[in-house]
């Protein structure tokens, strides 16, 4: 039986638009070398709008690296290559897709805070900081800063209350109140060297300071650039430099901590873990306070729901005494459903809070039991809010 032999340039554009895909950008670029025929196939502009599409999430007009448009996605796709040559694609792709899951969010959600963040940095910018504070970056965490500089705040917002808009976003109870925003490089450079020069930390620690709080209430986050692992102050900080990991990973990965804090603090943000809420004033933040369940506990009884959840509290806990190493704050939303509670055959339009009885439980054991009269609370048309800490 004699079979034909069918050459590569003698199909049709629809099959070998389909084998492209299959071999991916850097193969079918070597496609396009053979011959006029293979290249004219390997050029078209959907092809690569799709490489785009899969590798940069970019799928409405081509651009650079900086947001400029390009007159191709074959033009942008080579840009975004050679841009980040030095590093490895699957980790400029991974970078990429963890910034657009953040960026998207806060497009939709909290367009106040996307204005703060900035465009990416350069290597020279890198390289500054780097020779500043004698340390030697990650490669993943270059490439954060690489796709975004960090947040720059408003200055009016630089109050007691600070920013309410930082990406990380923290917590409220009493008069304990937490927004964490990420630091751009010449920030890095300027609260790193006074963290230095205040706490004697030796300059040869290779700890930079990469997130803080915006308020007076102090938190810092660490990356240690020797292990990459990412840290955050305790209560201890200011005295003996105590931390704590903020990422639990096998020793092979801790180079990517600070990648790995942010991609999971993008699908918390992307699957409504957390979400905005008012406090401080009524002005929206990121609250860390879980919303659904089994994080979040719903009860409703006689018409009104009750939600409550947990936060930890690393910059309040003490690692060194036993009673108060890890420190955590409560929130118990209450609110009266629309349908309400009849009675009397008569809706309720409002309710009042006049006893309450929190039981604290840890690992099964009764850590706290408040039984007495109703705490005061915010008066509102919503839900009323209230936190509290406890320790464990």
């Amino acid at each position: 039986m004699e079979m034909e032999i069918v050459y590569l340039d003698g199909l049709g554009d629809l099959c070998l638009h389909f084998i492209a895909l299959k071999l991916g950008p850097k193969d079918t670029a070597v496609l396009a070398c053979v011959n006029k025929r293979l290249r004219d196939s390997a050029y078209e502009d959907s092809l690569w709008r799709t490489f785009c599409e899969k590798d940069l999430n970019i799928t409405d007009a081509p651009h650079d690296t900086q947001g400029n448009q390009t007159q191709s996605f074959k033009v942008a796709y080579q840009l975004w290559r050679e841009s980040f040559s030095m590093y490895p694609w699957p980790l400029v792709k991974r970078v990429h897709n963890c910034w657009a899951t953040l960026k998207n969010w806060l497009t939709l959600h909290f367009p106040q805070a996307s204005h703060t963040l900035q465009i990416g940095a350069s290597e020279s910018d890198i390289k500054h900081l780097e020779d500043k504070l004698s340390v030697k970056l990650p490669l993943s965490t270059k490439l954060l800063y690489r796709f975004c500089n960090g947040q720059q705040l408003p200055h009016h917002h630089h109050t007691q209350l600070g920013s309410p808009l930082g990406l990380i976003g923290g917590y409220y109870f009493y008069n304990h109140l937490v927004n964490v925003y990420l630091l751009p490089l010449s920030q890095v450079i300027a609260k790193t060297k006074d963290f230095v020069r205040h706490l004697g930390f030796s300059s040869r620690s290779k700890y930079i300071v990469v997130a803080a709080s915006s308020t007076y209430i102090e938190k810092l986050f660490f990356l240690n650039c020797i292990t990459g692992q990412l840290y955050v102050g305790t209560n201890n900080l200011s005295t003996d430099g105590e931390m704590m990991p903020c990422v639990s990973v096998p020793p092979i990965n801790q180079r990517d901590a600070m990648l790995l804090w942010l991609e999971e603090h993008g699908r918390r943000l992307q699957t409504g873990i957390i979400h905005l809420r008012e406090e401080a004033g009524n002005v929206p933040r990121i609250n860390l306070f879980p919303q659904p369940p089994p994080l979040c506990s719903t009860a409703v009884t006689n018409g009104v729901q009750i939600r409550a959840s947990a936060v930890f509290v690393p910059e309040l806990s003490n690692l060194q005494e036993e009673s108060e190493k890890y420190w955590f704050s409560y929130s118990i939303r209450m609110s009266l459903l629309s349908e309400g509670h009849i009675a009397s055959r008569t809706p309720l339009t409002s309710c009042q809070l006049y006893w309450r009885h929190w039981i604290i439980r840890a690992n099964d054991v009764v850590v706290s039991d408040v039984d007495a009269e109703a705490v005061i609370g915010k008066v509102v048309s919503t839900p009323a809010s209230r936190w509290k800490r406890i320790h464990i």
